[in-house]
């Protein structure tokens, strides 16, 4: 497509992200499972980017016609392309980026050194994935050289949303934050941390404001946030934590001060793991600081059982009236399928928190593809989590608004 078809048809967003204006809509945090033949491709690109398959585009093209037909039949009102053009939801931007190279390997999370017995349970499953422990550094000054990708990637699930029979009552694209970048990507040129964070921001911003330019719900990925707490930043107090959770806000700001906050929504996690998540941060720490973030959504996990009672954070801390609150009410890292009233419970029960339900959209607490290869639901269940998340909406309409 040309740069005359985004200047006429997709450039910049007018109106602000919906709200639940007589029923609470439904979305999800983005990765969606892949098909294997697709996930065999991405992983060869990932080895060697030269050695790019000519079967890739086709691939590509079939599977996010697919994952959007899968979406609208589940009920799902704001949808995107499930990532399935690229490899991992951070890990993908060291093909977009110059200046990564070479092969560093990530910290071990504390969860793992507490719990050796399940890091090795979880090391199987790592070997058949998409690069995750072991990345790309910086290794110079990074340059986002060509938007070509992200272009296209967003063109394609345009294309293909105006061509669905179904629509979508809006449409959303992710992206990895600045920090989480910086946290999974080792540093291996910049000074600081500070310096290699900005030079990210820098960069990042290009490809958040060619987003939005067509006319997409930016989703900023933000873990490092939330799980980097047991990861990259375990050797730091609380304080120092929080410390780094507002440089990393401030790197968000900074790269989307051209976008109204209302056209952005941030993700918060504490890794999207069945693990013992022992050593997480808790979300009332966390909370004050992600409330700086210029943007109109927090979508954050309030259905796992390490967090599912964090929902009574949100009366201590008030939601702020220009945010929307997207909770996870559906987790994402088993094969149980929740049953709708428990859905509808606890969308019921995070309303009460917020006072408002014009502000709630019921969501998934992770993406269940995050990493090529790495998904632990099976794709089948996915699809039938998010039917049952829909029903559960309803069911929590008809219960908050007395309609079904």
């Amino acid at each position: 497509m040309t740069d005359k078809y985004l200047e006429s048809k997709h450039t910049k967003r007018d109106p602000p992200m919906q709200r639940s204006e007589d029923r609470f809509l439904t979305t999800h945090t983005g990765s969606l499972p892949r098909h294997p033949s697709l996930r065999d491709l991405l992983k060869q690109k990932e080895r060697d980017p030269l050695d790019i398959s000519p079967e890739l585009a086709l691939e590509t093209e079939a599977a996010v016609s697919n994952v959007i037909a899968e979406q609208l039949k589940a009920g799902i009102d704001i949808g995107n392309n499930g990532e399935q053009p690229r490899v991992g939801f951070s890990t993908y931007v060291t093909g977009r980026i110059k200046g990564f190279g070479g092969e560093v390997s990530r910290p071990i999370r504390l969860d793992n050194k507490d719990f050796p017995d399940f890091a090795a349970m979880g090391a199987e499953r790592l070997r058949s994935a998409s690069r995750v422990m072991i990345n790309p550094a910086a290794q110079e000054e990074l340059e986002y050289g060509n938007l070509q990708e992200c272009q296209e990637e967003c063109q394609q699930f345009i294309r293909l949303t105006e061509t669905s029979n179904r629509k979508f009552s809006d449409c959303f694209m992710t992206a990895a934050s600045p920090g989480i970048v910086t946290t999974t990507m080792m540093n291996k040129y910049y000074d600081t941390h500070e310096n290699y964070l900005a030079a990210v921001s820098r960069e990042m911003q290009k490809e958040y404001e060619t987003i939005h330019k067509h006319g997409l719900i930016l989703q900023l990925d933000c873990p490092d946030l939330a799980m980097e707490r047991s990861w990259f930043f375990q050797d730091l107090s609380l304080s120092q934590f929080q410390d780094r959770v507002q440089q990393h806000i401030q790197a968000i700001n900074d790269a989307v001060v051209n976008i109204p906050r209302e056209h952005i929504r941030l993700h918060v996690c504490w890794g999207n793991s069945n693990s013992p998540h022992v050593n997480d941060v808790p979300l009332k720490d966390i909370l004050p600081y992600l409330y700086e973030a210029n943007v109109g959504a927090l979508s954050v996990e309030l259905a796992n059982p390490r967090h599912q009672h964090e929902h009574k954070v949100f009366k201590k801390h008030p939601l702020p009236d220009s945010m929307i609150l997207i909770p996870g009410v559906i987790d994402s890292t088993v094969n149980y399928v929740e049953h709708p009233e428990v859905v509808a419970d606890r969308i019921c029960q995070i309303t009460d928190a917020v006072e408002d339900r014009n502000r709630i959209i019921a969501s998934t607490d992770c993406g269940f593809g995050t990493f090529a290869g790495l998904g632990a639901v099976a794709p089948s269940v996915v699809w039938a989590k998010m039917r049952t998340l829909r029903e559960g909406a309803e069911i929590a309409t008809s219960r908050l608004w007395g309609t079904t």
